[in-house]
């Protein structure tokens, strides 16, 4: 079964309906990314850092996944697929997709202050001031800030290895280091981006200038016509 890899970023969860960071209407209009997205941010207000995000998930709660997650799944009948995702939200998993890589942390869970390994499932709960991991440290978001280390981006990089296809949606592969994944699948392997606006790469690829809901459609419909083949 020939091996996918699909990068997704914060334009396929915008048609849930979750706000985006670096939109005109985003969300850093109305925070710094420095108070909430910086250990440092954190250090400063935990309380307000703990309660963007509680605001985040409260949010995550309300909203479904969209046509682009739903056909992403289509593919698991003919592909290996894994999803690399930038979003901290849980859609793919809501949709149905089974192999699913965070690559920025998961709103649904909280982590130790002081060992990032220690990590617990909490739902669409709140984290509170004084709510602690089971080291009797301050639960955190399991969230990957800016300035700290990208973990899981290794694993990633390996699965982009060895993809025969790689498919980009809704991101503008200007965010590092996940914008550099695309290096790291081979030369022969078809590449597709589906996104809206318009986004520079540097290799060939195949574009689709449309929202993740009907371009994602397209680009699984050519693919599982080439696997019937």
């Amino acid at each position: 079964m020939k091996k996918i890899v699909v990068l997704t970023g914060a334009g396929i969860s915008a048609e849930s309906g979750i706000s985006t960071f670096r939109d005109s209407d985003g969300l850093w209009e109305q925070y710094r990314v420095e108070d909430v997205a910086t250990p440092e941010g954190y250090a400063k207000d935990k309380a307000l850092v703990l309660d963007f995000y509680n605001q985040r998930r409260r949010q995550l709660a309300t909203v479904k996944p969209n046509e682009g997650h739903r056909q992403l799944v289509r593919l698991e009948e003919f592909y290996d697929v894994q999803i690399v995702t930038q979003n901290v939200d849980n859609l793919h998993e809501q949709a149905g997709s089974k192999n699913v890589l965070h690559l920025h942390g998961e709103l649904t869970k909280a982590r130790s202050e002081r060992d990032s390994n220690l990590i617990v499932d909490i739902g669409y709960s709140d984290i509170h001031l004084g709510d602690k991991a089971p080291d009797g440290t301050q639960l955190r978001p399991h969230i990957v800030w800016f300035g700290e280390a990208v973990p899981n981006i290794e694993p990633a990089a390996q699965l982009c290895e060895v993809c025969d296809y790689f498919i980009v949606v809704g991101t503008s592969m200007n965010v590092y280091p996940a914008a550099g994944l695309i290096h790291y699948v081979p030369r022969t392997s078809p590449c597709y981006l589906v996104d809206p606006k318009a986004v520079t790469v540097s290799r060939n690829i195949t574009v689709i200038q449309e929202k993740a809901g009907t371009g994602v459609k397209k680009v699984v419909d050519e693919l599982i016509e080439l696997a019937k083949k």
